[in-house]
């Protein structure tokens, strides 16, 4: 293994050579991530020479076909599922709207689910509204205080009317990781099914699903260096069992039958520029001889290295600021992830308004987490000032941001 290497990495990213990028520090990346130079010219291959129906008989559609199978098998290896069990949709939103629908056909009136106000209203809201088909919707709630989810307070809610639980792999405002694995092992031995939201942890290390053991598992490929697509595993049985969403005459396609828009195809194929920047990092950084899933789990710890250093230096100072209400851990670690949201006594986005005159782009509001928000005493209203960074950022760009939060806030 060598050292971190920074201008790699930052090569990969052409946003950053971008005039409205270039020489700013970029701190929205959990509202999407810039995507990789290999996304890019693979969406613009395909929109010059394989914009065709896929899989006909001729020269052009096999290679549109190709490039969409290389998306699903790379994608799928390095996430250690069947290729079967990867299914694309047009967002993580999208794809949890689609299950819940299929989950409200097989479940009988009377069946729980259990939903967090931690999440993202995308794995929260449509689960929701089942209620109105005889499901009950039980919740799992934070402590108010830390606005983290206690096992314990799970393992009150399970009972045999459960089948299903809700839950983030991260938060989206507190850059807090939940125990996927463990929590996944609880709902399986009370005897009901997981569905956990990854969009905020899988841009930090793809994740070793097998590992984690979730009966579906979403994220976004738009904030892991994509296109703007949702990735969807689904484990191979519960798929089956589940009601058809597609076409009739798709019944039986596996890759179809929970997808019931027609796929864009470019972006599906465009999705193997992620697995390409994952091969490209781990060939740079470490000895060859690794399969897929090892090369990612590599990959996962350096980034996950490199991302702790740098949001060190920020929560350093943070806790030298009583007057302002960080949310969430303020000591880096396994368990905290680089994104950061303050509460202040005015609208976050105004706050970010400021921050931009100092070439720092951050956001402000309620990210789609009011529910975490109101549980916490912090109005939705005003939201948060959210500051979020990934491995590309720069130790330099970080203390710039500090320089900027000293005059503004």
């Amino acid at each position: 293994m060598v050292a971190f290497d920074a201008d790699f990495v930052r090569n990969h990213f052409p946003g950053f050579r971008a005039p409205e990028l270039r020489d700013r520090v970029f701190c929205e990346n959990a509202g999407g991530s810039l995507p990789c130079r290999y996304t890019v010219w693979r969406l613009n291959r395909f929109y010059n020479r394989h914009k065709v129906q896929p899989g006909a008989p001729y020269r052009a559609a096999q290679a549109a076909k190709a490039e969409m199978d290389e998306a699903r098998n790379r994608l799928s290896a390095l996430l250690g599922v069947g290729r079967d069990e990867l299914h694309f949709g047009p967002s993580t939103t999208a794809n949890t709207y689609v299950l819940a629908q299929a989950f409200r056909e097989w479940l009988a009136p009377g069946a729980a689910i259990v939903v967090t106000d931690q999440d993202h209203e995308a794995n929260s809201g449509p689960w929701r509204r089942l209620a109105a088909a005889g499901i009950e919707i039980r919740e799992w709630q934070v402590d108010p205080g830390t606005g983290q989810l206690a096992p314990d307070a799970l393992e009150r809610l399970l009972d045999g009317r459960v089948r299903l639980v809700c839950f983030p792999h991260a938060s989206n405002i507190l850059g807090v990781v939940n125990d996927a694995a463990a929590i996944c092992a609880m709902v399986r031995g009370a005897g009901a099914l997981s569905c956990v939201d990854g969009v905020s942890y899988a841009p930090h290390g793809l994740p070793d699903l097998r590992r984690i053991g979730a009966d579906i598992y979403l994220f976004s490929s738009y904030k892991t260096f994509g296109p703007h697509q949702g990735l969807m595993v689904v484990r191979r049985e519960l798929a089956h069992r589940l009601p058809n969403q597609g076409h009739c005459f798709n019944a039986d396609d596996p890759l179809k039958r929970l997808v019931p828009a027609g796929p864009d195809h470019a972006q599906i194929a465009a999705c193997a520029g992620i697995a390409d920047y994952w091969d490209a990092f781990y060939d740079q950084h470490f000895r060859a001889g690794r399969d897929a899933r090892g090369r990612a789990g590599k990959v996962a710890e350096m980034i996950r290295a490199r991302e702790t250093l740098l949001v060190s230096p920020l929560l350093d100072y943070l806790r030298t600021r009583p007057d302002l209400r960080l949310l969430g851990p303020d000591r880096p670690g396994r368990g905290r992830l680089p994104t950061v949201s303050i509460a202040l006594d005015e609208p976050g986005v105004a706050a970010a308004e400021r921050l931009a005159h100092h070439g720092i782009l951050a956001g402000g509001g309620d990210f789609y987490a009011p529910r975490l928000l109101s549980a916490m005493g912090v109005d939705p209203g005003l939201g948060v000032l959210r500051l979020s960074l990934l491995h590309y950022t720069l130790p330099g760009e970080v203390d710039r941001l500090i320089g900027a939060l000293d005059t503004e806030l």
